[in-house]
Order: structure tokens, then sequence, then C-alpha cells
């Protein structure tokens, strides 16, 4: 298969070199990703300015890698429109550093990269593991992966579907095995911290922590719990149950 490999940590990130290792060895691979950090860019995309695109060598990777100086979303766009000129069979996108747990997907440039893939019309895989994690979680993560991968696609996975994938940073013997769950509610208790004066200007920086509500049966839930969680994502946000209602008020 031809996989598109992209992320939102940039294309130098330890999370997308041990996805790349492992999906080489047994598919097309190319890599476009992001020339620098774009985590919590969300499904942005850039207007007022064209887009650099580098070709890039990465250690160990055979594969062709390129840097893209915009969000997760653009390299998927150019990737599909431009670089790629044979058909892409799916989009994979991480291995984030961080979670991608309940409400998180709203935020994420890497969640938002996949649903991307799917507005073109290519089914696509997002996954993510602890951001301390070691490096032989990323590896972990990878092999899983490639297990998702083959699930996926002997099932057919939809075009306009994303599997939102959670590693625990545990070891294999440890996992205790896949769950496919509804994702969670995250909360964050934010604050923005004055930091001082710019040239007479207020400075804030953004700190606080997250809040994690464990309701059973969800992603948070269970990647707490030893497993790996696999979420349906689809980009159609529309509620249905209120759908009706909404209608009889206008």
């Amino acid at each position: 298969m031809r996989l598109l490999i992209t992320n939102d940590d940039g294309v130098h990130a330890k999370g997308i070199h041990a996805l790349c290792k492992e999906l080489e060895k047994y598919h097309d691979i190319i890599i476009v990703a992001p020339d620098d950090q774009r985590s919590a860019t969300s499904h942005s995309i850039t207007i007022a300015k064209p887009l650099i695109v580098k070709e890039v060598e990465l250690p160990d990777i055979k594969s062709k890698a390129y840097s893209v100086s915009g969000t997760p979303a653009d390299c998927v766009r150019v990737a599909t429109d431009q670089i790629i000129k044979d058909k892409v069979d799916m989009v994979v996108s991480g291995i984030n550093i961080g979670y991608n747990l309940g409400t998180d997907i709203l935020y994420s440039g890497t969640v938002s990269a996949a649903v991307e893939a799917t507005l073109c019309s290519v089914p696509a895989i997002a996954v993510s593991t602890e951001s301390s994690a070691e490096d032989y979680v990323y590896e972990n993560a990878a092999k899983y992966i490639k297990k998702v991968i083959e699930v996926a696609v002997s099932n057919k996975l939809h075009e306009d579907i994303v599997l939102n994938v959670n590693v625990p940073p545990i070891k294999d013997e440890d996992i205790k095995g896949i769950k496919v769950c509804k994702i969670g509610k995250l909360q964050f208790h934010h604050y923005y911290k004055e930091t001082g004066k710019e040239q007479e200007n207020l400075v804030y920086k953004l700190e606080g922590e997250r809040v994690v509500n464990h309701v059973e049966e969800t992603d948070s839930y269970y990647v707490d719990n030893g497993y790996v969680t696999v979420t349906p994502l689809h980009y159609d946000l529309t509620n249905f149950n209120i759908l009706k209602d909404v209608g009889k008020w206008f």
C-alpha cells in the first residue's frame, strides 16, 4: 500500500521517525510533515502566504521525506494535490508526542491532518502516546499501528472515517489489548500568567493542568487501564438528536 505519513510535531520528531522506520518495512511510504512544531493548530490552513516545500533526509529512513512551512492540514493538502502523483491508499498521522484523548481532538493538529485526508476521500489513522514516553514506547506504538492498518484494510475502512488511536506508555507485555471506544471528556484548569512587559505591552503565558474525567468505556479510561484505544471519528459534527427540535425554533 502507498501511505502518506504526517504529524504535527515536525518532520524531525522522534514519533514520526519511529512510525516511518516500522511502516516502510511493509509499505510504500512518503513523509510530508511540518518543518517545525505545529501542535494544537487544529484544522487551520495557510491562506495568506505561499508554502515552502523542501526535500529532507531523515536518519535511518529510506523513504522520501518533505518538510512544509505550514500546518498539518496543509501537509496533507499539498501532498495529495502536488507532491504525490499516484493514488494514496491511506494517511497515517503521528506518532504524536502526547495523548489525543477526549475533547483534545478538537485542538489536535495530528487528528486534523487525518480528518483532512478524509475530506480528500482517503481513509486515515491518527496515533498518539504519552508525551514523556521513552523511545521504546514509540516503537511499540508503531507496531500497533501496523496491526491497526492490517485490520482496517481487511475490513475496508471507509474513506470518510478516521481511526484515532492512543497507546499507553508501557511495555508490550503489559498492554491488555485493544479497546474500541467513544471519546471521553477532558477539562482544563487554564490560566494566563503575566510574565512581564514588552515595550509597554503586557505578556501572558498559558499555564495550568489537564483534568481527566475517568468515565468508564471512554478512551481516557481505557488508556489509563493499560489498553490501546481506537475511536472512529467523522467530520460531520451535526447533533442529530436535536436537529428537528432546533428546526422548530425557526
